[in-house]
């Protein structure tokens, strides 16, 4: 569609109407380049496409089209129960599930009025979960940032280093991504044996492992290149667009939930918030690689509680009304109930089967209310609206993805500047197309 502005015309283009829009440029007496970038492209971290406006080599207008990764996720949630939601919701930002998941059982938790009786070492767990996640996030970040602008020795190393805190989080929740680990209540199982010892090596492996990466692209005269002063979006610019996360802390605003908005527990724990002010690129990745360095910390400090005070403590809730699952145990044929548990509804108990039964096939009821509750994810502010009816299912769901939000920064990144920045752009956002499109 086209109209007529003060200083020309304006082209809208949504998804559909590529045809429409080539032949209005056509009619332009105008000198200019309309191509798409993506949605399939290795550099646009999942299916986005990018439509740019070019003269010469340098983008004169940058659009956003997205909706190619919907998945429904959102709508699914009002046909399970509030426990089955998180297997759902872990699935949007598909490089850090666990904050999905920590989100939307905090707003659960909230309509219940339960968050002062969730058990310390639950979230302690969640706290370590979710550290190690935000390096695991980080790492793709930086190796990609690397891969894309064509150093694959960052990538190699990123991925190397990520495998490990993969492997903690199978070791941990059996499973490497999409965990369902984080359940109403607490988590669904303690830590298994040898998972302190796991981590401990991490603690002990990692730290060298990101001053290589530093070693690799701080002073690297090609990387400074490609980074620094490239995409400047300054903190009125951040302020304007609702930007958060590592983009928002690069232009000088020491913002972060962990610390205005604490929740897990987190005012419990000495961390500092990572800050730069050069409002640019270069600043995004530091930001990220200071942020890996703290959750170091924050890790260390969670592992000397749970082998500490918090060694004999309950991960669920003790209430056996909501608490599901309440008694998980690794037997001979896998996962499943203790086997005291079964005993004890099989043989003992008719209303312990009878509870039991409603509870795993109906839920709990949740009462009538809403409630958003934030985190600060790897991408900034991670939100979950949750409205209840008073019913065993979601009324509605509703997510603030920061990878959504800080997607509108594209074009003010964008445009003025040349087509090889708009690959280092987009980069420095980090984007997870599962959380933009849900």
């Amino acid at each position: 569609m086209t109209q007529e502005a003060t200083e020309g015309k304006v082209y809208d283009v949504a998804g559909q109407d590529w045809d429409k829009l080539t032949e209005a440029v056509a009619e332009s007496s105008e000198e200019r380049l309309v191509i798409n970038m993506g949605p399939q492209h290795p550099s646009t971290h999942g299916v986005l496409r990018l439509v740019l406006t070019l003269d010469g080599e340098t983008v004169t207008e940058a659009r956003t089209v997205i909706g190619y990764l919907h998945t429904g996720i959102e709508k699914n949630l009002e046909y399970r129960t509030w426990t089955q939601g998180v297997t759902f919701v872990t699935r949007m930002d598909y490089l850090s599930p666990i904050f999905n998941e920590a989100t939307y059982c905090l707003g659960v938790e909230r309509l219940l009025g339960i968050e002062d009786r969730i058990p310390d070492r639950a979230q302690a767990i969640r706290v370590l979960t979710m550290e190690l996640t935000r390096i695991s996030s980080h790492l793709m970040a930086i190796c990609t940032y690397g891969m894309e602008l064509g150093a694959t020795t960052p990538f190699l190393y990123g991925l190397r280093e990520r495998e490990m805190v993969l492997d903690i989080m199978e070791y941990i929740t059996g499973l490497r991504m999409n965990m369902a680990y984080i359940r109403p209540g607490g988590v669904s199982v303690d830590l298994p044996a040898g998972a302190v010892d796991k981590i401990g090596e991490l603690l002990k492996v990692m730290p060298e492992r990101i001053k290589d990466m530093r070693k690799i692209l701080d002073a690297n005269p090609v990387y400074t290149r490609r980074t620094k002063d490239i995409a400047y979006l300054d903190l009125t610019g951040c302020m304007a667009l609702g930007i958060t996360g590592p983009v928002l802390k690069a232009a000088g605003l020491p913002w972060d939930l962990r610390k205005s908005q604490p929740y897990c527990g987190y005012e419990t724990y000495d961390f500092e918030i990572a800050t730069q002010t050069s409002c640019d690129v270069y600043g995004r990745y530091q930001v990220r690689v200071s942020e890996m360095e703290e959750s170091l910390k924050l890790i260390e400090q969670a592992l000397d509680r749970l082998t500490g005070p918090l060694k004999n403590q309950p991960v669920m809730i003790e209430d056996k009304k909501i608490g599901w699952p309440a008694q998980l145990a690794l037997g001979p044929d896998g996962l499943g109930n203790s086997p005291a548990h079964i005993a004890h509804i099989m043989s003992s108990s008719m209303e312990a089967l009878i509870h039991h039964f409603k509870l795993v096939t109906e839920g709990f009821r949740v009462p009538a209310g809403q409630a958003y509750v934030p985190v600060e994810s790897p991408r900034g502010e991670l939100g979950a609206h949750v409205v209840s009816d008073g019913g065993t299912r979601p009324f509605r769901v509703h997510f603030r993805d920061p990878s959504f939000t800080n997607l509108q920064a594209v074009p003010a990144m964008c445009e003025g500047g040349y087509i090889a920045d708009v690959i280092s752009a987009v980069a420095s956002l980090d984007p997870v197309m599962g959380g933009v499109d849900r």
